[in-house]
């Protein structure tokens, strides 16, 4: 497991450390039941303080993508990938409800949306990637 915070990006330690090991479980990097490096060691390869790991575990924590266990560790938690999915779905769905009320505000049908949606999706859209 390779934690690299950057004390110079102007972005929180913890907060950095959050964001890497979320973006390792989505990738594979670190799969769910895995074991996480403990807050002193951690903190010591980083050079930065324990309270900075331990912080980081606590909001991961509280998020539900990891579980700490007294005396035994921080364990990335089996419902990480899927917390992470289902929070990825509700706001694609804030997204498009967002955009199908502008649709219809401007007029469109639901078919027409429908039609539009479909399209975007086939590649036949005038979109720029």
């Amino acid at each position: 497991m390779l934690f690299r915070p950057n004390p110079s990006s102007g972005v929180p330690i913890y907060l950095q450390l959050m964001e890497q090991v979320k973006h390792g479980i989505e990738t594979g990097a670190i799969r769910p039941g895995e074991q996480l490096p403990g807050i002193r060691p951690l903190a010591e390869e980083l050079v930065i303080n324990p309270n900075t790991v331990a912080k980081a575990y606590r909001e991961l924590e509280h998020e539900g993508v990891i579980e700490l266990r007294h005396g035994a560790g921080a364990f990335v938690s089996p419902n990480a990938l899927a917390k992470k999915l289902a929070d990825k779905h509700r706001q694609g769905q804030t997204i498009v409800a967002d955009s199908v009320a502008q649709l219809r505000r401007r007029g469109l049908s639901d078919q027409e949306i429908r039609r539009l949606f479909e399209a975007e999706l086939a590649g036949l859209g005038n979109t720029k990637k």
